[in-house]
């Protein structure tokens, strides 16, 4: 059989080989405690799951959803308005996503074409540089480094490079690294767009869960971003739809049409019981957000005091459902220390270096289990340091 020269670029995912670990783990009668993959474990409030039902059990919403239904723009439209100050026309502005996975993997289609440049951040979440190559693009990583506080250098990118880009992706609350980025960077990112005539996609899936209390930021909410670029959101953080898939591409109309017309050309809408479930979601009162938030920041807590009380230490996140760790030094990888931490210790945890080179020295731990979960981890780590 022949395939697609493209594959060739992709390896077997790290949450693969991750999931083939514990698969072992368990196949041997051990527990293992897994906090590699960000699925968040906290469920929609109690009234979205009962709308998603009572839609679900009529037979009418069985057919094809064609196109988004205008009450989900509407209420996604209005969402951003209380939220940030930002008025989207909800005709032309904004569509829905499959979740914001598959809006990453596809919006590259829309804009590069074989052998065009596209920046993506390093580290970063694996298919912000996996959808451009679908597309055929070259990528630049653009480094986010400890010393500047994980946030990108818009000055330290050649200007040759800068000249030849047509897309960027960038991401704050950032995963893997958890870094909030002040307002002045996202001015800077709008004039540097400007100067070079690239389309930026500003990926926010965590503004909600930002921990020190501040509101998180919205790109569009600063002038001229919509001018330059589109921004993700989705409700599986901040509702606990994860598996519900939704997402939303807003800003930018072009951007958006040209999207839309993928879409309508690739695939069908969100099925109607799951946009309505999404309007439930998005009328819901701070209180369920403030409730998510609260068991995150309990979580973070209980393991990072945990694994400082046993000699490992690390920042504690301002935001995301993630920690960012420094491995301990008596390990050369990452890759080494995630192995000798599940054979000895029965925690899962990902190699930074699965989200780039930038990541090599680092772990990825997820704040997907409960915080009496988390006090255990601490005691079953030192088995390993």
């Amino acid at each position: 059989m022949n395939f697609a020269k493209r594959m060739e670029t992709f390896g077997e995912g790290i949450f693969a080989r991750l999931a083939e670990m514990k698969r072992r783990k368990l196949s041997a009668g051990e527990d293992v405690i897994d906090l590699s993959i960000g699925a968040p474990n906290i469920p929609p409030p109690a009234h979205v799951m009962k709308v998603l039902a009572d839609e679900a059990l009529k037979p009418e919403n069985y057919v094809y959803a064609i196109t988004d239904t205008r009450d989900l723009l509407n209420e996604a439209a209005a969402w951003y308005r209380r939220r940030y100050g930002v008025e989207l026309d909800p005709a032309s502005e904004i569509c829905s996503l499959w979740g914001s996975q598959e809006g990453l993997s596809h919006i590259a289609l829309t804009i590069i074409d074989d052998g065009d440049l596209t920046l993506v951040p390093d580290p970063c979440y694996p298919v912000f540089a996996d959808g451009p190559r679908l597309a055929g693009a070259k990528i630049f990583f653009m480094p986010q480094t400890r010393d500047n506080n994980y946030i990108i250098k818009l000055d330290d990118i050649p200007r040759d490079v800068a000249a030849r880009a047509k897309f960027m992706v960038v991401s704050y609350p950032n995963n893997p690294t958890t870094a909030v980025a002040p307002a002045d960077f996202y001015e800077r990112l709008i004039h540097f767009a400007k100067r070079n005539d690239i389309i930026v996609l500003h990926d926010n899936a965590y503004s909600e869960l930002i921990f020190d209390g501040t509101d998180g930021l919205s790109f569009l909410s600063f002038p001229g971003a919509k001018d330059v670029g589109v921004e993700f959101n989705s409700l599986s953080k901040t509702y606990g739809m994860a598996g519900a898939r939704v997402g939303f591409c807003l800003g930018n109309r072009d951007v958006v049409g040209k999207v839309k017309l993928l879409k309508s050309n690739t695939d069908y809408g969100l099925f109607l019981p799951i946009q309505r479930a999404a309007i439930a979601a998005l009328q819901s009162p701070r209180s369920v957000i403030e409730a998510t938030r609260a068991a995150y920041i309990e979580r973070r807590d209980a393991l990072v005091d945990g694994l400082a009380s046993v000699g490992w230490h690390m920042d504690k996140p301002r935001a995301t459902m993630f920690v960012w760790a420094p491995v301990p030094k008596n390990f050369r990888t990452s890759e080494e220390f995630v192995e000798r931490l599940l054979e000895r210790s029965n925690v899962l945890v990902t190699p930074g270096n699965a989200f780039g080179s930038s990541g090599e020295g680092f772990v990825r731990m997820a704040l997907v289990q409960t915080a009496d979960t988390m006090r255990r981890v601490a005691a079953q780590v030192q088995r390993t340091l």
